[in-house]
């Protein structure tokens, strides 16, 4: 352990004091006292104000916010990718996305008809996306490394069967949930994993996408029946979680909630839903048009899933205290990236990534604000004070050298990541960013790169029927990012320009190549 690491893990312990004259506890003795159990909660397409603790007016949140007021919110927290895959796997490997090997969804089309359900379940071959390269070495595996049991529930997204990127080879000791992200496009599906396997589930083959019968009635409860079938599986995924805590109780774990919650479809038990339509009322039904399942009552079913989840994280709450380990368990709580346009989401109506804009073109899959800004919260009893708040800017990419100061493990290699232990702990001498760093070769090509209030944008560098942008933003004046004033600061552009030659490295699959950039960030 470094004398850095060393000096941190005391800090940790906080009751574990000796002089000068003391001898040092050895590094096996800091270990056995430092070390919490750690908790990362990751929402699915979760908008920045889609809580309570951020503002959110329609969704009611009360446990997720009482983590807020036990804990720190951070104001300038971002996802390190606007979709599912690319935020993952930075999150896991402390890269930023100018040196991941996966900068967007991979659906590995090359295998076959991946996009058929049916298909995938008869076939595990067409399950799952694009892998890591053998010997990724992620946050999970280090923590391995350092006597932590290790275990996810939910999402994964990151490999396929039958590859050596499936959680069980790329560092967790348990997994349950689905291995494919597309088969996560419905709640109710045929089968989940555990561990390498899948376990069948008492649910029919109603593949994503469908729409209601010819000639249903859309004011009709019963058209949308076939929709709601048996096992629901975030309870299930729920119930596997709750057992691994119980299970690993007596020592140091680590438990990554990768929720597939609030990404749509619209699925939910009843007794969220009719909570939410009896607090809405009447709404137009969602026919469809943009994707996933038919919903009679979309507004109802979107806030009734995050309620549903915020009930869940309260469940787990109780279930730390009532083991005793509530105290020594440092819970983070956050989303992938912004909130969705589709699927009957309705990002406008709940102003979901407010301040910022979250509809189609601002949120999800793309790199203004609403896209990447994303909430996260931290609690740990004892250590990290209670209703404070942080503007220090994040990212996911921070996480893993975060959770080696705390836990006692090296970062592998180069990180692009800084740890945030200093700011948890209301602690001078934060390190801060230089620079923020996005590239995302889908939606038509993207990159943004921000250094501290300043905030490069290009879209459109892969799409040929439109013109290619530079913008520049003052985020501290302008945090909506509407006056694009790059030819008023030529400086700022050269600067970043400056940054993105020496950080970024060309991305080693070609289906994340972007042409427009590879001579550098600024055009011709």
């Amino acid at each position: 352990m470094t004398l850095i690491k060393q000096a941190w893990s005391l800090l940790l312990v906080g009751t574990f004091v000796f002089s000068c004259n003391d001898k040092a506890p050895d590094k096996t003795e800091i270990a056995k006292l430092a070390k919490p159990n750690i908790i990362y909660i990751l929402a699915d397409d979760l908008g920045y104000a889609e809580v309570g603790a951020y503002g959110q007016e329609k969704i009611e949140t009360p446990n997720i916010d009482a983590l807020a007021a036990n804990g720190m919110l951070f104001t300038q927290h971002y996802s390190s990718a606007p979709v599912c895959a690319p935020a993952r796997y930075m999150l896991m490997t402390g890269k930023h996305a100018g040196h991941a090997y996966i900068r967007s969804n991979s659906e590995w089309k090359e295998r076959g008809d991946v996009w058929n359900y049916k298909a995938m379940a008869k076939d595990s071959t067409l399950e799952g996306q694009g892998p890591m390269p053998d010997g990724t070495i992620t946050m999970a595996k280090r923590l391995q490394d350092v006597d932590y049991t290790t275990g996810i529930v939910g999402k994964w997204g990151l490999g396929a069967p039958h590859t050596k990127s499936v959680p069980n080879d790329m560092g967790f000791d348990f997994f349950f949930g689905y291995n494919c992200q597309r088969q996560a496009h419905t709640y109710y599906p045929l089968f989940l994993y555990k561990n390498r396997n899948r376990v069948h589930l008492a649910n029919d083959t109603v593949a994503p996408n469908t729409k209601l019968p010819k000639g249903a009635d859309p004011a009709d409860p019963k058209s949308y029946a076939a929709y709601t079938l048996n096992d629901y599986s975030p309870d299930l995924m729920f119930k596997e979680l709750s057992g691994f805590v119980d299970r690993n109780k007596e020592a140091p774990f680590f438990l990554y909630w990768a929720t597939p919650i609030p990404h749509v479809a619209l699925q939910v038990p009843n007794k969220w839903l009719n909570y939410y339509i009896n607090k809405f009322g009447e709404e137009e039904p969602y026919l469809g048009k943009m994707s996933y399942f038919p919903h009679q009552n979309p507004r109802a079913a979107y806030a009734a899933m995050v309620s549903y989840l915020d009930e869940n994280i309260g469940k787990l709450v109780k279930q730390l205290k009532d083991e005793g380990i509530y105290d020594n368990t440092l819970l983070i709580f956050t989303s992938d990236n912004g909130p969705s346009y589709a699927g009957g989401a309705d990002p406008e109506f709940f102003e979901s990534a407010k301040p910022f804009e979250g509809e189609y073109g601002r949120g999800k899959g793309y790199l203004y604000e609403g896209g990447i800004r994303v909430p996260m919260i931290a609690s740990w009893p004892g250590k990290i004070k209670p209703g404070s708040k942080s503007d220090h800017i994040s990212a996911h990419y921070d996480m893993q050298a975060t959770l080696a100061d705390i836990a006692g493990f090296e970062v592998p290699g180069k990180s692009d990541g800084i740890s945030m232990v200093p700011t948890l702990l209301s602690h001078e001498g934060q390190v801060e960013h230089e620079f923020m760093y996005w590239e995302f070769p889908s939606y038509g090509g993207q990159v943004a790169m921000r250094m501290g209030d300043w905030k490069v944008v290009r879209q459109n560098l892969k799409d040929k029927k439109k013109e290619a942008t530079l913008e520049l933003y003052n985020l501290k004046e302008d945090p909506t990012e509407t006056t694009n004033v790059a030819e008023s600061h030529p400086e700022i552009l050269q600067k970043a320009a400056e940054i993105f030659k020496r950080e970024r490295i060309s991305p080693e699959m070609e289906i994340f190549k972007i042409p427009a950039i590879s001579n550098g960030l600024l055009p011709d």
